[in-house]
């Protein structure tokens, strides 16, 4: 019994961390808002999720959404995204194919995520679209705030990162979150299946222990 608590603080250790940021000259982090486990993987449309930064603030945030072609091409309207005090509606016309080896532009080395990346993040070794938009009404801080986002596509295939600058006089974007797998809207029924099979062993190993 004591193993199979020792699994599950690992289990958990690991999808905690997985949802934090740290990058740049600073760091930002975000999390689905909600009770989905394992974060960081929101299963619905639409899906909150709450972005702060780990030490100071950051400024200028903007959004970077990442989706598969079959998200893309599966598009049925604007992707929407809402916050206290605003909103922007992004059309399918935004979106621009990530066709060279990092993205987005404007960011500083390091700061910008690979496709291969991102790619390997997302489950697809295919084409990806992006978009990159401002986002809420001021600076991030470490009391964070909270967005929501509506994808509307046949298949919801989506990664969310914010990325802001670490003074209000920088060029460039040099504070990002790192391509872990914040905001994949809905993973691939495989990768869901490979979650309950985990839990499911773990449990079955719990109740074999318990027999006498």
């Amino acid at each position: 019994m004591r193993k199979t608590a020792y699994l599950l603080i690992i289990l958990l250790a690991l999808a905690a961390s997985s949802s934090v940021a740290y990058a740049g000259t600073g760091g930002i982090r975000i999390d689905p808002h909600s009770s989905y486990y394992p974060q960081p993987i929101s299963l619905t449309s639409p899906a909150t999720f709450n972005v702060s930064t780990t030490n100071g603030n950051s400024y200028d945030p903007h959004l970077l959404l990442v989706m598969t072609d079959a998200a893309y091409q599966g598009l049925s309207g604007n992707v929407v995204v809402n916050w206290t005090g605003g909103s922007i509606s992004i059309p399918k016309g935004s979106f621009i194919i990530a066709s060279g080896q990092k993205i987005p532009p404007g960011t500083t080395n390091g700061t910008d995520y690979t496709v291969a990346s991102l790619q390997d993040h997302i489950g697809s070794t295919g084409t990806l679209w992006y978009a990159f938009e401002p986002i809420l009404n001021g600076p991030l801080s470490k009391s964070g705030d909270l967005f929501t986002i509506t994808l509307t596509s046949t298949n919801l295939r989506m990664l969310v990162y914010v990325l802001g600058k670490s003074s209000l006089t920088a060029t460039l974007f040099d504070m990002k979150v790192p391509p872990t797998q914040p905001g994949l809207v809905v993973p691939e029924p495989s990768i869901l299946l490979a979650i309950v099979g985990s839990f499911g062993a773990l449990g079955l190993y719990a109740v074999k222990r318990r027999k006498p």
